[in-house]
């Protein structure tokens, strides 16, 4: 094959400007952020490219560090094209949206969410638009998420505890559940005998336990989807029992009116995939599923352990659904008085969970513990395949906080009764005099005189 020398010209030219840049770049970030460069020359990604690839070239001194531009997944897409594709199917890509469907993220502290010193720094994962990051500038490649900057590893993505940071904790303790589970005991012990090196696609064939990549992106799938969803519910139901249940779920996220209609959040749950509309789209994430636990285990075992973990949230649904119900009956009957933020409450007398810990009784915050604590450690924990874990972290709690409701829900109901009774009491007192009060009456006439001589 004839070579243009004018192209070879060129691509030279190219190469050597690019070597050139990278030196400028590691020669003063060697002494700035000696660190970022050593991760760097340890990845595979500077074999190819330099940091004007990621960043730009606009910044060349100290005086106009602000130049540099901070990548965002389409930075990658050059390269990674499937993946990113892949990834903006998937739940990840909105998480930043997810963040800010509740009603009160606005509310906190700046520094928590967009911040991210809070919920934001694991939502941060998701695909964010270029306003309101005047203040905080960071966080928005995504990709780095799992595939920590400046080495980019693949092998260190591909591993368990690249999901820990962000997957475990309160509301979603999965790494507890995986890592105390026999899935997560057969990686601690045998893990490390592993070649990390193998993408998914080949590595079921050399790994003796799942990972969570292994699960959740089957041949390095980046489009990470699954039936259930952060809100644990579907909306389509085919249980009528269960359906029933759902409906009072469904107004404590706001997402029903008190009527049963949707309401604007409804739309918003959907777009941020925190729930699933449709029967088709809870059962495409399940069939794949199923498909990969089927690698290790018989097809059968695989789909009745995960309709059992199916079978464990609805028990829970019911008892969270009668608390809400407990609850929502004491807004009105007029015993819970009538919170501050009526106006923002979609679903009147239904309280609304997704205000998180902002509630406006003790009671409330008792059945927002119900769901975002422990009917999550519930079924998670059932599919996460640690009994322990959804038993005594997730059932156990549940079932006490419903005694508790129950009670508190006796107690305000008797208080709000012998309130009345006392009511009561005072005004027959002022309408018709007692026995006390006719024996009140000759010492008050007794005062009669002498106020007299007083005022003579």
């Amino acid at each position: 094959m004839k070579i243009n020398p004018f192209l070879s010209l060129i691509l030279l030219l190219t190469a050597v400007t690019s070597i050139a840049a990278a030196s400028e770049c590691t020669d003063c970030h060697s002494t700035t952020t000696p660190k970022i460069v050593e991760d760097f020359k340890k990845s595979t990604m500077a074999d190819d490219l330099d940091c004007a690839n990621c960043h730009g070239s606009a910044h060349t001194s100290d005086d106009d560090a602000d130049e540099a531009k901070l990548p965002t997944p389409d930075t990658c897409a050059p390269c990674h094209n499937i993946q990113k594709t892949q990834f903006m199917k998937g739940k990840h890509s909105i998480a930043w949206a997810a963040l800010f469907a509740p009603p009160t993220t606005t509310d906190q502290p700046k520094e928590l969410m967009e911040g991210q010193k809070g919920c934001g720094g694991c939502h941060k994962i998701g695909v964010k638009n270029e306003t309101g990051w005047e203040e905080y500038e960071y966080g928005t490649a995504s990709c780095d998420n799992c595939h920590t900057r400046h080495s980019f590893s693949v092998e260190e993505a591909r591993k368990p505890e690249a999901c820990l940071p962000c997957h475990q904790g309160f509301d979603h303790a999965q790494w507890e559940m995986y890592s105390t589970s026999k899935h997560g005991v057969i990686y601690q012990t045998e893990g490390d005998t592993w070649n990390w090196s193998l993408p998914l696609s080949e590595a079921g064939d050399e790994y003796t336990a799942p990972t969570c990549q292994l699960c959740h992106m089957p041949d390095g799938d980046h489009g990470v989807i699954t039936s259930w969803g952060f809100l644990g519910v579907r909306v389509e139901e085919p249980d009528e029992e269960w359906a029933s249940d759902r409906v009072s779920i469904l107004k404590a996220y706001g997402v029903l009116d008190a009527e049963g209609n949707p309401t604007p959040r409804f739309d918003l749950v959907g777009a941020a995939k925190l729930a699933r509309l449709t029967m088709e789209e809870w059962n495409a994430p399940r069939e794949e599923m199923i498909a990969t636990c089927s690698d290790c285990h018989s097809e059968t075992f695989a789909r009745n352990s995960l309709e059992e973990g199916d079978h464990l949230l609805r028990e829970a649904d019911r008892i969270y659904a009668s608390s809400i119900e407990t609850v929502a009956s004491l807004y009105s009957d007029g015993i819970l008085p009538e919170p501050e933020y009526i106006d923002e409450l979609p679903s009147y007398p239904y309280p609304d969970v997704l205000r998180f810990y902002d509630q406006a009784t003790p009671i409330e915050e008792d059945l927002w513990l119900m769901w975002m604590e422990y009917r999550m450690r519930t079924f998670q924990g059932a599919f996460h395949a640690n009994p322990d874990y959804a038993q005594w972290y997730g059932w156990a709690p549940l079932k006490e906080t419903a005694v508790r409701i129950k009670a508190e829900d006796k107690r305000l109901r008797a208080e709000a009764a012998g309130s009345k009774e006392r009511t009561g009491e005072r005004r027959s007192t002022r309408e018709s005099p007692g026995f006390n009060a006719i024996l009140g009456i000759p010492a008050i006439l007794g005062l009669v005189p002498l106020l007299r001589r007083r005022g003579g």
